[in-house]
């Protein structure tokens, strides 16, 4: 992992979902800003992965168990497709509120992939 673009991440990813959550609790349904911005969530999780599978060959190896980093980055590449197919499925303010969730839920998770990637060790 490289530790900026893992930060850049969390605050993407923390931005987007506080976007879903005032857009929820103003009472928009899910929109082309809140799918947008976790479209962009998306984009950065899949490049994130690249990044994942090609640190090693340059000598960035995780200190943590491998395993537990690509469960933890699976899961958050799944999470966001499915929170957005809940989006345009129930068009309700609560759908945005999901979105909002799943945006701070993935931060969270970028957060532990980079404490399994640099700060454990085996």
């Amino acid at each position: 992992m490289i530790e900026w673009f893992t930060w850049i991440q969390v605050a993407v990813a923390v931005a987007a979902g506080v976007l879903c959550l005032v857009l929820g609790a103003a009472g928009k349904e899910p929109n082309d800003y809140s799918l947008g911005a976790m479209l962009v969530v998306e984009f950065l999780l899949v490049a994130q992965l690249l990044v994942a599978v090609l640190a090693p060959a340059f000598g960035n190896h995780a200190t943590g168990n491998p395993l537990e980093f690509y469960t933890y980055l699976v899961s958050a590449i799944i999470l966001v497709p499915l929170a957005g197919f809940w989006g345009l499925v129930e068009r309700t303010r609560w759908s945005t509120i999901i979105l909002g969730v799943a945006g701070l839920a993935v931060a969270i998770m970028l957060y532990r992939m980079l404490q399994i990637w640099t700060v454990q060790l085996s």
